[in-house]
């Protein structure tokens, strides 16, 4: 049976225990969202002791489905005072499920400002040690340390400094498969600030001796469900660009039709999207001796990471994904790639979601605090949030308390965090996913590209955007979106692997259930906590102002937000 691990923090005390069995069949998402409306008061103030945090493996773990194995991460999110879930890939989860953990909940806050870390061993006992001496060590020099403290065959889950400043935009950091880097984020939504608040530095996870076996209900169905599906991602993968490029693939899709983020969402074209495309991407892998289509946990067809090196061949950073390149390049007018690798790096080192922090520095550019295309001057303002000067401080919570700072008219955010790297106007199905989603403006919530240049685009983006956010809410409970984009065509397979693992019927309705369970519980998290239909919308301007690429803009009206999820 898996085990679930609670940690007390104000006590210090660890206790392992079996998984309560309503929790047996969920995973991800899913079991967050249950986890939390029933544990954690949504009205709590996100950093003190009554918030709790959750890191959780998926539906499937420990088993042999492909990308089976993101870790998610939850609790009440500081950044938009509800419901949060985060996910990421590495190596962790994959140690996880291997020492027979599904769950591990940190409760309460210390009584002491000492910072600890969670060291699992390979034996597979947990205890709490004295992390006093990485305060303020930020992620790469500190996974450093942790491997030469506790050897290489592990996975790390850590903060930088940006957590323990309790910055409202801190992520958690996740190792990479392989490398080691700390280089996969838990981004949204403020999470690291959470873990901050618990004083809890990391989370290190020995590779066990005796690895857990999976109890299965019949394991022969589910291998033979679960090969079909690992088939059918794997002969996708082949031409997916994903596969072969990398994410930043997309920016050749959105830089040619608007939907690319320009100038703070200005809704106009960048000619020289190309500079921070596949082929310059590409190009710089090849000749520095960087490595795209590498896996970031075990057992990865996809493989979309990647390992970016600078013109002397050097280790830069890895995991460069399209959200930040559009972002920090043509949403700041920023046109150099190496000078945009060089953000990331600085974001993952010192912990913080680079979407909110490549808005918060387009609004900068916005306001004339620093220039368009300034790209010195971008590094600076990160230098600042480093070394945490006032303005540093108010960069490190985020696009919203920048722009209000700033005096801002145009601040792209959604339940107070930022959008990512899609102009609503021109995939008016991802507006709807923004202004409706209860993580705040999130993509991966249910990503549209439909028709897009005309006031005509409107038509069925709703219902896209409904249907999308139902199989998003239960694909984050199973494994990556990237992989289950392939397995479309052949969705019963995966009601066969409930089945197979958990016992009962074959029935699809097992998963599509979970994803419109997920939903209603997190809105109803979020109308606890005070939220109410006027978070569910977009900023004034992407209503008022047209896009000068399309002519378009977001004009999908309120009746249609309100309406779309009753179910």
């Amino acid at each position: 049976m898996w085990s679930k691990l609670i940690i007390d923090m104000k006590t210090l005390t660890l206790s392992k225990e079996p998984l309560d069995e309503e929790y047996q069949e969920l995973g991800g998402k899913a079991l967050i969202a249950q986890y939390l409306i029933k544990n954690v008061p949504p009205q709590c103030d996100p950093l003190n002791s009554e918030n709790q945090l959750i890191f959780c493996t998926t539906v499937f773990a420990g088993t042999k489905l492909t990308t089976a194995h993101r870790l998610s991460v939850g609790g009440k999110s500081p950044l938009t005072g509800g419901i949060k879930e985060s996910n990421a890939g590495g190596y962790a989860a994959s140690l996880l499920a291997e020492q027979g953990i599904k769950l591990i909940v940190v409760k309460e806050i210390p009584v002491d400002d000492r910072l600890w870390l969670l060291h699992i061993d390979a034996k597979g006992n947990a205890l709490l040690k004295d992390a006093s001496m990485y305060e303020g060590v930020n992620n790469y020099e500190f996974v450093e340390k942790l491997h030469e403290r506790f050897g290489d065959k592990l996975a790390t889950v850590s903060i930088g400094s940006a957590g323990e400043r309790l910055y409202k935009c801190a992520s958690i950091q996740v190792s990479e498969f392989g490398s080691g880097h700390p280089s996969r984020a838990a981004a949204r939504g403020g999470l690291g600030a959470l873990m901050g608040s618990k004083r809890l530095k990391a989370v290190v996870i020995e590779k066990p001796l005796e690895p857990f076996r999976v109890n299965y209900a019949n394991e022969a169905k589910f291998n033979e469900a679960c090969l079909k599906i690992n088939k059918l991602i794997a002969e996708g993968a082949k031409s997916d660009p994903f596969h072969t490029i990398g994410t930043i693939s997309t920016i050749e899709v959105t830089g040619a039709n608007g939907v690319l983020p320009v100038d703070n969402f200005s809704g106009k074209l960048f000619p020289e999207y190309a500079e921070v495309g596949a082929n310059k991407f590409m190009s710089n892998i090849v000749t520095r001796g960087g490595r795209n289509k590498r896996p970031c946990q075990p057992g990865c067809v996809v493989q979309c990471s990647n390992v970016y090196n600078d013109n002397d061949g050097n280790y830069l950073t890895s995991g460069f994904e399209y959200e930040t390149v559009a972002l920090f390049g043509p949403n700041c007018h920023i046109s150099d790639l190496d000078v945009i690798a060089k953000m990331d790096r600085i974001c993952d080192d010192l912990g913080v979601d680079t979407m909110d922090i490549a808005n918060a520095v387009a609004v900068c550019m916005e306001t004339g605090k620093i220039q368009w295309g300034d790209a010195d001057a971008a590094l600076g303002l990160l230098k600042e949030m480093a070394e945490g000067t006032e303005f540093g401080n108010l960069l490190g919570n985020g696009c919203e308390v920048v722009g209000k700072s700033l005096g801002c008219k145009r601040i792209p955010v959604v339940k107070h965090q930022a959008i990512s790297g899609y102009d609503p106007r021109n995939t008016k199905g991802t507006g709807i996913t923004y202004a409706t989603s209860p993580m705040g403006a999130d993509h991966t919530a249910g990503l549209t590209m439909g028709r897009a240049f005309d006031d005509s685009g409107r038509a069925a983006q709703a219902y896209a955007s409904n249907k999308l956010q139902i199989a998003m809410s239960f694909a984050d409970s199973m494994m990556c979106i990237f992989a289950f984009a392939h397995t479309v065509s052949e969705l019963p397979l995966f009601g066969e692997m409930m089945a197979g693992l958990y016992g009962g019927e074959p029935d699809l309705s097992r998963v599509t259930s979970m994803g419109v369970k997920t939903l209603l519980t997190e809105r109803a998290f979020n109308k606890m906590a005070g939220m109410t239909i006027k978070d569910d919308r977009l900023p004034d301007f992407f209503y008022n102002e047209r896009s000068t690429a399309t002519g378009s803009k977001f004009d999908i009206n309120d009746l249609e937000l309100e309406v779309l999820f009753d179910f």
